[in-house]
């Protein structure tokens, strides 16, 4: 499933596996200036490829390697000899070997697919982008992943965040990122004086300052209380049933890989690197 909008030059295509008659679990992509960042699932790839059929495209740019994020990078370079895929230099491998680099759970494959191999050139961070009417720099952000970068155009003080912003406040978090790094890197892109911020999923936002302090904020009001019960001698289950609400439906579809469980854990295992 696909559905396109614009704001101002921006084209947004959000993407989506039809399960049951309904997109499930949407994914953003952006087009602008013949570079498109971000690409879809596997299993919206052939409807991206029609859609961009007579575009000057050019450039992809994968903010992370996320199944979801990089699923229509093989179909539209088989299709454009000379197109130009650019990622974090950690995702170069993860991109021309998918399923050997990134294994899926079965959720993962039932929502969005394996994504084809594809050939990809590494963003060093603050990098410059050139497109004909653009400037993109290149922020490395880790935490959601770590190859996840977000670019910055400053002329126009657009920012796309890709998955770093989704909005929500996080109540369970998925195995493997890594909390303390994305609160970083939020702080990072939120001391960018940005009028627009795209997001890898979810509404567009203007003047999204505040937004983004409002939940590092969130995020680090929440760890301390983690670290406090931590500090008491409060076991983790204990201070997931403390701090985190009831049980959620996603870690029943997910089969526990995104929980409660990690996100305290995610904040627990930073803080024990630190005490090292």
């Amino acid at each position: 499933m696909l559905k396109t909008s614009a704001y101002e030059t921006v084209i947004r295509f959000d993407l989506a596996h039809t399960l049951a008659g309904q997109g499930r679990y949407w994914t953003t992509a952006y087009l602008l200036d013949g570079l498109l960042i971000d690409s879809g699932c596997a299993f919206t790839a052939r409807e991206l490829v029609k859609v961009l059929e007579g575009t000057s495209l050019t450039r992809i740019v994968n903010t992370h390697t996320h199944e979801d994020h990089i699923g229509g990078n093989g179909p539209l370079q088989r299709q454009r000899a000379n197109l130009e895929i650019l990622a974090h230099p950690l995702a170069i491998p993860v991109l021309a070997d998918p399923r050997r680099e990134q294994p899926l759970q079965p959720y993962r494959r039932l929502f969005w697919g394996w994504p084809e191999p594809s050939r990809a050139s590494p963003l060093l961070d603050e990098a410059w982008i050139q497109t004909e009417h653009f400037r993109f720099q290149v922020l490395h952000t880790p935490g959601h992943s770590s190859d996840h970068i977000c670019l910055y155009v400053p002329e126009q003080g657009w920012l796309f965040t890709g998955d770093l912003f989704v909005g929500g406040w996080e109540r369970a978090l998925r195995e493997g990122y890594d909390i303390w790094q994305i609160i970083a890197s939020l702080k990072r892109v939120a001391a960018m004086p940005a009028t627009v911020m795209f997001p890898g999923s979810a509404r567009i936002r203007e003047n999204p300052k505040e937004e983004l302090e409002s939940k590092i904020a969130y995020l680090e009001e929440f760890g301390n209380k983690v670290l406090e019960l931590h500090h008491k001698g409060w076991d983790v289950d204990a201070i997931v049933r403390a701090l985190c609400g009831k049980p959620m439906l996603i870690e029943i579809v997910t089969w526990g890989n995104f929980a409660r469980r990690h996100l305290v854990l995610s904040y627990l295992g930073k803080y024990g690197n630190k005490e090292k």
